[in-house]
């Protein structure tokens, strides 16, 4: 889809790839409306962006389905019309076991990655379906097809938003919205401390999705997410060779894949 001057909410637009995609956005001459749970962060965005009314910034928990439900009719306010919404916020947990997890730190990693989603994408699909041409982006992750070590609860999250955008896909298929599922491999960003967990070994989910690969700049899987998601609508979109590499294993041999990422990562835990 075309991208200057169209309107895109994205989430978790505070910091890490989600910021780099607003920013990204922004100089393509799009409209943005940047959402994060931290104010802060927000008028950082802005800051760096430059970019005067194009963006909007939004202090939203996604987690609240009321606060979520009013935020399309404050986008179109500002901007006019609403023809995206990339939902990239996320959190991890707790580098432990399933068996040592507490309930509350599970529901945090669901209520965040999978209903945060879910509450996005109802709030703003009956405006998408509306416009010429959309986009819907969910971005799942590595940990999505492959499980990390300490990570069961987050992977089974994203797995989750894999298939729930998929269903969307099928769903909207025949409109003019273009729904894309995104799988970051080893993204050089500070998920573990925005996640307010503790990073083992001082590597955190960066080592834990990047096993010998080296990690990409958040800016670089921003552009890619952009051009492959936004502007191609394209159904699945890797980012990085880990991802692409790891996606392929799974499908062709997921428990050989499994066992791989055990071996290599194992050592999270202790």
């Amino acid at each position: 889809m075309q991208i200057s001057h169209q309107t895109f909410v994205v989430t978790g637009a505070g910091n890490g790839i989600g910021r780099e995609i607003a920013l990204e956005l922004l100089r393509r001459e799009a409209r943005v409306a940047a959402v994060d749970v931290r104010e802060e962060s927000l008028q950082e965005t802005a800051r760096l962006a430059g970019a005067g009314d194009r963006v909007s910034v939004h202090t939203v928990d996604i987690t609240d389905r009321d606060a979520v439900q009013a935020l399309p009719g404050e986008v179109i306010a500002h901007h006019g019309h609403l023809d995206g919404l990339l939902n990239v916020a996320g959190i991890i947990q707790e580098f432990v076991p399933f068996m040592e997890l507490s309930g509350e730190a599970m529901r945090r990693v669901l209520d965040v990655n999978l209903w945060g989603t879910i509450h996005t994408a109802q709030a703003c699909l009956p405006h998408l379906v509306e416009r010429p041409e959309a986009c819907l982006v969910n971005v799942s992750s590595m940990g999505g097809f492959v499980p990390v070590p300490g990570q069961t609860i987050y992977g089974a999250s994203k797995a989750a938003v894999r298939l729930l955008t998929e269903g969307l896909y099928a769903e909207l298929r025949g409109t003019a919205v273009a729904v894309s599922v995104v799988f970051p491999g080893a993204i050089g960003t500070d998920i573990t401390t925005n996640s307010g967990v503790a990073s083992p070994g001082g590597g955190g989910q960066e080592r834990a999705e990047s096993g010998a690969h080296r990690t990409l700049p958040p800016a670089r899987a921003a552009r890619i997410i952009v051009d492959e998601a936004v502007v191609k609508g394209r159904y699945r979109v890797t980012v990085g060779s880990d991802a692409a590499m790891l996606d392929r294993l799974s499908r062709v041999a997921p428990q050989r894949a499994t066992d791989l990422i055990a071996r290599r990562m194992g050592d999270l835990l202790g």
